[in-house]
């Protein structure tokens, strides 16, 4: 992996998901019906650092929830060779809940499109918002995040790479060369 640059440090890190808790409660005037799920592996972090947040602006303990969405993906077959599949872990009722679906990198789309096939198979929410870190761009299909931490144009040659202090050791983003395929 080539690092062309560093785009945010721990700091930046925490002021944007600071900001995004903001903006998630101001959209939903509270919190009173929100679950939150963040996608395996990044997202689950960043969904948790969000229901840190959450609680300590509204004073409120949201449901909090783990998506894997390994099996929905249109490249299970062809792309990834030996997919490492966990479980989900959704221990609540998500019927009639408003969903902040949380990832760090939005890119082509179709992960959050098999985000929402396995959510839909969970039962019937009266919304999903979507809540991205990192939005790079190149979008294959119809989807936007509601809510974005940081919009950083890329090349079809370079990658996001999200650290964060539960995976990785550190909290940082930064722009690398794609690795050859």
């Amino acid at each position: 992996m080539v690092i062309k640059s560093k785009i945010l440090d721990e700091e930046g890190f925490d002021r944007i998901l600071t900001r995004m808790a903001h903006e998630i409660l101001e959209k939903n005037k509270g919190s009173h019906n929100l679950v939150l799920m963040g996608m395996r592996t990044r997202g689950e972090f960043l969904a948790e650092r969000l229901k840190v947040k959450i609680h300590q602006i509204d004073n409120s303990d949201l449901p909090f929830g783990v998506l894997d969405v390994t099996l929905y993906r249109d490249d299970f077959r062809t792309r990834l060779k030996q997919p490492e599949v966990s479980v989900s872990n959704i221990t609540f009722d998500i019927n009639e809940k408003d969903i902040i679906l949380v990832d760090d990198v939005l890119y082509t789309g179709r992960t959050v499109r098999s985000a929402l096939n396995a959510i839909m198979d969970m039962g019937r929410p009266s919304s999903i918002q979507l809540c991205i870190l990192i939005d790079r761009g190149h979008r294959e299909l119809p989807i936007r995040a509601d809510y974005v931490g940081k919009n950083i144009p890329t090349s079809h040659s370079e990658e996001i790479k999200v650290k964060m202090k539960e995976f990785d050791g550190e909290d940082a983003i930064y722009i690398v060369e794609s690795e050859k395929k």
